[in-house]
């Protein structure tokens, strides 16, 4: 059953790490087999305000236990994670498809 998650962030800063950062965790969520649906601002906000200012990734991987194996694994924690401290506001929730 396929498995979601969403962040939804306001980039403050782009530095040279949060690069880094953007290209690692794009490689290493393939290797779990996640999948981006949805990376960057919206095209167009109809409603609310939640949008403004904000980019939103969508990624799908096959499995919950492969989403939580990818963002879980030491090298998204220890390594990669840390490369985007300071950068933003980061709100991330998982979904599993019913």
């Amino acid at each position: 059953m396929p498995a979601y998650i969403l962040t939804v962030v306001e980039i403050t800063q782009v530095t040279e790490d949060f690069k880094r950062y953007s290209a690692a965790a794009a490689a290493l969520s393939k290797q779990f087999g996640g999948e981006y649906l949805i990376r960057g601002k919206a095209a167009k906000v109809y409603e609310g305000k939640l949008f403004e200012g904000k980019s939103v990734v969508l990624s799908r991987f096959p499995s919950m236990a492969q989403l939580k194996a990818f963002y879980e694994s030491d090298e998204y924690q220890k390594n990669l994670k840390p490369l985007r401290a300071g950068t933003g506001i980061y709100d991330i929730g998982a979904w599993e498809a019913p």
